[in-house]
């Protein structure tokens, strides 16, 4: 009597290969979730550099500072009020109002967001 082979892979086989999946997992991850948090630290640095250039455009326009986010984007300076890439909110902006001899209320603009950038600095002082 002839005995049929049976497909498949032993259990030796499946370790190794759950090994090796389980070794580039550990050396990959921590590269993937840096890229990540670089990538949102970046668009937070280009989202505050265009939001304050509207800042100014619409003061060199009006002569005051615009009230609100809202503002900005209903009177054409942004698209719409942009979303803070670490806080993922579009809420969680920290407004800084003008000196009390300007009118308006948006001079500056910086993140809610908690915690340090890869480089040690606040995202609350970006």
């Amino acid at each position: 009597m002839q005995r049929k082979w049976m497909r498949g892979f032993t259990l030796v086989e499946l370790l190794v290969v759950m090994a090796i999946l389980m070794l580039l997992i550990t050396v990959a991850a921590p590269r993937y979730f840096n890229g990540v948090e670089r990538a949102k630290e970046s668009a937070l640095k280009q989202t505050l550099a265009v939001v304050r250039d509207a800042i100014d455009k619409f003061h060199a326009d009006n002569a005051r500072y615009p009230e609100s986010l809202e503002e900005l984007a209903e009177r054409k300076y942004i698209r719409t009020v942009p979303q803070d890439p670490i806080t993922e909110s579009s809420d969680s902006w920290q407004i800084v109002a003008p000196e009390e001899d300007m009118p308006g209320e948006l001079y500056d603009l910086h993140s809610g967001a908690e915690g340090q950038a890869a480089d040690g600095s606040l995202y609350a002082e970006w």
